[in-house]
């Protein structure tokens, strides 16, 4: 990850690989973005997945991907509950992540 924001915006201005690195460059991105690609998720199932992950870390890596417009959070009345699912970009990632799943299982 980039250190600075000058340093990011430098980079990233340039580079598509570099974007996409810094957006989804730290795990629990990616594994969010796994879980969703698989169904809508309500934040305890997300917590849940990503054992060990702070409630406060999983808040900021959804709302960071909700401003990226790559997750999209429904709230509903009945039963009160809130679920976040993938939207149309970040569906497109579904390559990037089953690359990932497939280059893991083979090489690591």
């Amino acid at each position: 990850m980039l250190r600075t924001a000058q340093q990011r915006k430098t980079l990233c201005s340039s580079c598509p690989v570099a974007r996409v690195a810094d957006l989804l460059g730290d795990s629990c991105s990616l594994l969010v973005l796994r879980d969703l690609l698989e169904k809508p998720r309500r934040f305890c199932d997300l917590q849940n997945s990503l054992s060990g992950i702070s409630t406060r870390t999983l808040t900021n890596k959804l709302k960071r991907l909700e401003g990226e417009k790559l997750v999209q959070r429904k709230e509903f009345t009945k039963p009160p509950r809130v679920e976040y699912t993938l939207t149309q970009k970040g569906a497109a990632l579904r390559d990037v992540v089953d690359a990932m799943r497939i280059y893991g299982k083979k090489y690591l």
